[in-house]
């Protein structure tokens, strides 16, 4: 999965498949922000919706995947994400266990 994607060099950028992984997690946990403007900003109030714990858990598993499997090994990386992923874990859980599985549709 280290090799470089043929149909993407015209972008002049090295990609991987492992890269598309990491860019993808990356994406993912960023993105999470706006997930959670949105909902506060409906709400009124700050809150964090089940969603934010979802992409928090994949988006540094698949980063923290790109910095253990690909050809970059990088243990800042693997530091970097490995307690996010942890405590997103351990949120998801504490969120289920409080609110049930359908929080986020009673809520509505």
């Amino acid at each position: 999965m280290d090799e470089t994607i043929a149909w993407l060099a015209w972008t002049g950028l090295v990609v991987t498949p492992w890269k598309l992984i990491g860019y993808t997690g990356a994406l993912m946990f960023g993105g999470r922000w706006l997930v959670q403007f949105v909902a506060s900003r409906r709400a009124g109030k700050p809150v964090i919706p089940r969603l934010f714990w979802y992409m928090s858990v994949v988006g540094s598993l698949m980063t923290l995947s790109y910095f253990l499997f690909s050809a970059k090994q990088d243990s800042v990386g693997v530091l970097q994400n490995l307690f996010p992923a942890f405590t997103a874990l351990y949120s998801l859980y504490l969120d289920i266990k409080h609110r049930g599985w359908r929080r986020d549709r009673a809520a509505h």
